[in-house]
């Protein structure tokens, strides 16, 4: 029995595992209040495509010797206003633009790594190297992670209006322009804090399950944000401790349990539905 239990604590007693752990929680709090927003809001592709456009940004950065992070923020606020623009300017619909910027920012960000003799390995830029977090990184991404919390927290009310009707939250007096910008910074800046850890492409399942997940479960809102944030922790943690026995590469192994826990969720409220029916 002692053997048994050495054994499943033995992840806790390493310490790339131990740092592993400390920035899946970073990463997971703001990721999971904001994916909230971005299943009430409709911006789902928004995620998915901030998360591919900051390519360019990256491989730029590394051939002007500044921290990734900056070329990455930039591309994704780029990317961000982008589509603002374009949306503002024209008859085509917000998907299409979105369809139209992060698929040729991201082929730019291709061409241009191919080109370049880059240290960082592609594999790391799209799915992250969670084991390979140097403390810097971990510096960095406690840092992003309290700025985006706090901004979500603060402004949790005024987002929640803003994300359910636009036209309500600008005649009560909500400064509309900057709630949306704000949030499109915030969501940058997340993505920015995630690339290290979990890598561009898995990004997009932490800022769409938990809030997918939440949105079948709950009828409130503030239920809503906890029940993310559970589901967010819950299977972070749990992806990366099962990533150890099972010796597969932790990020992909939660968005995995993601996945199945949304599959869950989604046949149980099914199956509710058509029993109270």
């Amino acid at each position: 029995m002692s053997d048994l239990i050495e054994l499943l604590l033995f992840p806790f007693q390493i310490d790339f595992m131990r740092t592993a752990f400390a920035v899946t929680l970073l990463i997971a709090l703001p990721m999971a209040i904001l994916s909230c927003f971005l299943i009430l809001k409709g911006w789902s592709l928004m995620g998915d495509a901030v998360s591919h456009a900051v390519l360019p940004g990256i491989v730029i950065a590394y051939i002007l010797a500044i921290p990734l992070s900056i070329g990455a923020f930039t591309a994704g606020m780029v990317c961000a206003l982008a589509t603002g623009f374009l949306k503002e300017n024209s008859r085509i619909k917000e998907d299409t633009v979105l369809g139209i910027v992060f698929s040729g920012m991201f082929g730019l960000g291709l061409v241009l790594y191919v080109n370049v003799q880059a240290d960082v390995h592609l594999d790391h830029i799209l799915f992250g190297d969670m084991l390979g977090i140097l403390p810097q990184d971990l510096i960095e991404t406690t840092v992003i992670a309290i700025a985006a919390t706090i901004f979500l927290v603060i402004f949790r009310k005024d987002l929640l209006v803003h994300a359910f009707d636009e036209q309500h939250a600008k005649a009560i007096g909500l400064p509309t322009r900057l709630l949306h910008y704000g949030l499109l910074a915030v969501l940058s800046l997340t993505v920015v804090g995630a690339l290290k850890a979990i890598g561009i492409i898995l990004s997009v399942a932490l800022l769409i399950a938990p809030g997918a997940i939440a949105f079948l479960l709950t009828r409130r809102f503030t239920a809503m944000l906890l029940t993310a944030v559970a589901v967010a922790l819950g299977c972070s943690l749990g992806g990366i401790y099962l990533s150890f026995f099972l010796d597969s590469a932790p990020a992909p192994t939660i968005v995995l349990l993601m996945t199945i826990t949304f599959i869950v969720t989604f046949i149980r409220t099914m199956l509710a539905s058509r029993a109270a029916a």
